[in-house]
């Protein structure tokens, strides 16, 4: 068979069907997690949301404390400080029932105990979340399926639009929750806002921009597509999680702060952001999820440029989505050399990484959708 006669193929109806039945009922299965995460973080037991305002006014006065040993004003924790490492115990009879927490006396740190990440820390809770990650995973194998599926109906990657790119992105950014899950990190609390607007996002794929299976314009026959690409969308869910992280962090961070100030935040706030991490572990993951991913967002800036070079004959000709590509490398390095310079930790850097971010976002929406290039063959 001729490259013309590959190129002239017509689609494969059936696998495009089976492809679309595919992605609904991913989206089905997704609805049906998001219940039970619902269910998991408004059911499952409060019985630990005194745990950082124990851990902060135990922090404040074993800074305060000789290195020998202090007592804290919460009820029933007790703080033996050794080497600048504060250990809070509570009673022998509530041991079983609540671990160790340590945190570090440093003086103005909120360096407090994790939550317990929406596990709720009884089992009607934890049950609630396995049901949760179990159908997450379902879900995610039926949409992987969906996914290959419209690859094999037209025999390329399935990225030549948006449809495609956002039902692979989709796919992916659960992908890696899940994988970091396999890791034995403690990221549950991310899948009720993961799973959330992978709903919309899918919502908005099979309805705005859903385009018929076919073939690709000649410009994107290359193996480049496949290298390219795909590693633009990993980067992409993996940044998204990243801002996922950073979201919650400023949350948590205004949270500690009040405790911090002795002041008594609200009940709903209480209920739900004491279930996070704490705002120090979500600070390190945001650096550590966006410092992993830009070598390999920077890869893909310079795949597209060799890519580029083949297509059109130069390897870079400012075009509107090579523009803010490079736009969001730039912010991304700003961020990562913000977050390593000492006083640019926190608050400051969070925003500079939801700048980021949302360079990033307008680089996949905004200009697909509302500029012209060269990179709009490939249509919405």
């Amino acid at each position: 068979m001729t490259l013309a006669t590959t190129l002239a193929a017509a689609p494969n109806e059936d696998l495009a069907h089976t492809s679309n039945v595919l992605i609904y009922s991913a989206m089905a299965v997704y609805l049906l997690a998001f219940f039970a995460l619902m269910a998991e973080w408004l059911f499952g037991s409060r019985s630990k949301v005194a745990r950082t305002a124990a851990a902060l006014t135990a922090t404040k006065e074993a800074a305060q404390a000789a290195p020998g040993a202090a007592k804290a004003s919460a009820p029933g924790v007790t703080v033996r400080t050794k080497g600048g490492t504060a250990t809070l115990e509570r009673p022998k009879s509530e041991r079983a029932a609540a671990p160790k927490v340590v945190t570090r006396a440093v003086a103005g740190s909120r360096d407090v105990p994790d939550g317990p990440g929406a596990a709720a820390g009884d089992e009607q809770g934890d049950l609630y979340g396995r049901i949760a990650i179990s159908l997450v995973a379902l879900g995610f194998l039926i949409e992987v399926g969906g996914v290959v599926t419209r690859a094999l109906s037209v025999e390329r990657a399935p990225w030549g639009n948006m449809y495609e790119f956002n039902i692979t992105f989709s796919t992916v950014a659960i992908g890696v929750f899940l994988s970091l899950l396999a890791l034995r990190k403690n990221v549950r609390w991310i899948g009720l806002p993961l799973v959330t607007t992978i709903l919309l996002d899918l919502g908005l794929a099979v309805t705005v921009l859903y385009t018929d299976s076919d073939q690709l314009v000649p410009a994107l026959h290359s193996y480049w597509l496949w290298i390219h690409v795909s590693t633009a969308i990993f980067c992409g869910a993996a940044f998204y999680v990243g801002a996922v992280s950073t979201t919650a962090y400023l949350f948590k961070d205004s949270y500690e702060a009040k405790l911090q100030r002795g002041e008594t935040p609200g009940r709903f706030a209480t209920s739900v952001l004491e279930r996070l991490p704490a705002a120090a572990s979500l600070d390190k993951f945001t650096y550590r999820m966006n410092a992993a991913i830009f070598p390999l967002w920077t890869f893909t800036i310079i795949a597209g440029a060799i890519w580029a070079g083949d297509a059109w004959g130069r390897y870079w000709g400012w075009d509107p989505k090579e523009v803010w590509s490079f736009i969001t490398w730039v912010a991304y390095a700003c961020y990562l050399h913000a977050r390593a310079t000492a006083g640019w930790k926190g608050r400051k850097a969070a925003y500079l990484a939801l700048i980021a971010f949302g360079c990033w976002l307008f680089n996949y929406y905004g200009v697909n959708i509302f500029v012209s290039g060269k990179h709009s063959y490939a249509g919405v």
